[in-house]
């Protein structure tokens, strides 16, 4: 039984967010379901890889978000030039032959990781292992990161030339795949309205460091029943075409499936909608609600799914049907 304390944790949490939301909502018009899977994720204490055409507002979305919790912000533009110490540092010699540590960018709370798949692996790699081991080492020494510490990383999937496509185990450490489309005619009226033919809306600060923290605590303390998590880890299991209870689309299209990381963060996924949406328990709908930011990237379909033109999308949809 839980206790009045950790329920009230959780209520305010909840206010906390809503709060959030409508802060956010001032400059960033539409787009609900990507805000939300972008404060699922940093509540989880995770990270997003976010897909794109240019202008769809990424970065104004992720800047506008670091303001309204202000946490510190840092855009690292990746390029087939960028170096790993570009992203975590350097020792340097200084003008009285001292060497001092010079820390690069990824000291920051929010980290925009703007077209990833544009710098070679060794450089991806950088800010993989500090995504994962929350430090990095420069010149022997070992940093702990800030928290929170959330990265978003962006692709554009449009111009592939000259890029580095991800390997899955790197694809993995990322909690949610979440896509952005184009907005809809009314919202993109709305949107122009708001940033040409008035004065642009002013983010401020609603919440600490120290809220996000507290959310991201009262999180952990949210309930999950067994029925839950069997059916997060059975949905995880259906995705593996060997596995015994594979529906016939996914021994049909699937090459390899989705990994016990998948379980987890489908259950704090969960966890993470059922908080947003101001309930004290996680249903199975709200596991359904997550399924396709957190496994599309984790499903590496086969050629005839390719031939057929059947997306990972759609196996998903086959699977919570």
């Amino acid at each position: 039984m839980r206790k009045q304390s950790d329920i009230k944790a959780i209520e305010k949490a909840q206010e906390d967010l809503n709060k959030l939301r409508k802060e956010i909502q001032k400059v960033i018009v539409g787009q609900e379901e990507v805000i939300d899977q972008l404060l699922m994720t940093l509540l989880c204490d995770s990270h997003a890889l976010l897909e794109g055409v240019p202008g769809l507002a990424k970065t104004l979305l992720v800047r506008t978000i670091a303001k309204a919790v202000d946490l510190q912000f840092k855009r690292i533009q990746f390029t087939p030039d960028l170096m790993p110490s570009d992203i975590v540092g350097a020792e340097v010699l200084t003008e009285r032959n001292e060497f001092v540590i010079r820390k690069g960018p990824i000291f920051a709370n929010i980290i925009l990781a703007d077209e990833i798949n544009r710098a070679p692996p060794k450089t991806q790699s950088a800010l993989l292992e500090a995504m994962q081991e929350r430090q990095v080492t420069i010149g022997g020494q070992t940093f702990s990161l800030k928290r929170p510490f959330f990265v978003l990383a962006t692709q554009n999937p449009i111009e592939q030339e000259g890029t580095y496509p991800l390997p899955e185990a790197q694809l993995d450490r990322f909690m949610m795949y979440i896509l952005i489309d184009y907005l809809p005619y009314e919202q993109e009226v709305e949107m122009v309205k708001r940033t040409i033919l008035s004065e642009p809306e002013q983010v401020s600060s609603v919440l600490s460091e120290t809220d996000i923290l507290n959310a991201q605590q009262a999180i952990r303390s949210i309930p999950v029943t067994d029925h839950v998590v069997e059916y997060a880890v059975g949905l995880t299991h259906k995705t593996r075409p060997q596995s015994s209870n594979a529906p016939e689309i996914v021994k049909k299209y699937v090459e390899f499936g989705a990994g016990p990381r998948a379980s987890q963060f489908l259950i704090l996924g969960g966890m993470a909608h059922a908080f947003l949406n101001g309930k004290l328990s996680p249903d199975e709908e709200d596991i359904k609600a997550v399924a396709k930011p957190v496994l599309r990237h984790r499903i590496v379909r086969n050629y005839r799914a390719e031939a057929d033109g059947i997306s990972t999308d759609e196996i998903i949809s086959g699977l919570i049907d």
